[in-house]
């Protein structure tokens, strides 16, 4: 597979290779496509360490950076997964939260390295696209959650 015009890049303190292996095995359409290990020392590990993973999110080229504590993870990156229904929201939020993650508000959690994920039922989206006193409904719902209610958002679409 050729290399891809653009990648994300996300910087890991030590754990990319897990971090992508647990994306790879959670998400679905993602994969790890190469480790590379670091031909010499450098300033956050040895000649040998894992150095970059090559890696797919939900279809979304990545390239995962073993490049130490100096800059840690936070909200203003995010991945936005869209789900068909509570049975995959539950399964994904779970998998995060539920594997040294944390829940946070709005449909948000963070996995155990600190990057952040927006899991979105489509029904949410949905709801904010058509406007009005529907998406109203739909967002006032959505601001007391912490993982999202697929009931309770079609709930409160219809009034």
């Amino acid at each position: 597979m050729p290399t891809p015009k653009a990648t994300v890049c996300l910087w890991f303190d030590k754990d990319a290779e897990a971090a992508a292996r647990f994306y790879a095995e959670t998400f679905p359409d993602s994969s790890v496509r190469a480790i590379h290990r670091a031909p010499t020392d450098f300033p956050s590990g040895k000649a040998g360490d894992v150095l970059t993973v090559e890696f797919t999110v939900a279809g979304i080229p990545c390239l995962g950076l073993n490049g130490g504590p100096v800059f840690p993870q936070t909200e203003a990156f995010s991945f936005q997964i869209a789900t068909d229904d509570q049975a995959e929201t539950d399964r994904l939020w779970n998998a995060i939260v539920g594997n040294g993650g944390s829940e946070s508000d709005c449909g948000w959690c963070k996995d155990r390295w600190g990057l952040s994920w927006q899991i979105t039922p489509r029904v949410l989206t949905d709801a904010l696209a058509v406007g009005g006193d529907e998406a109203k409904r739909a967002f006032a719902a959505m601001m007391t959650m912490q993982k999202i209610d697929v009931a309770k958002i079609e709930a409160a679409r219809k009034g």
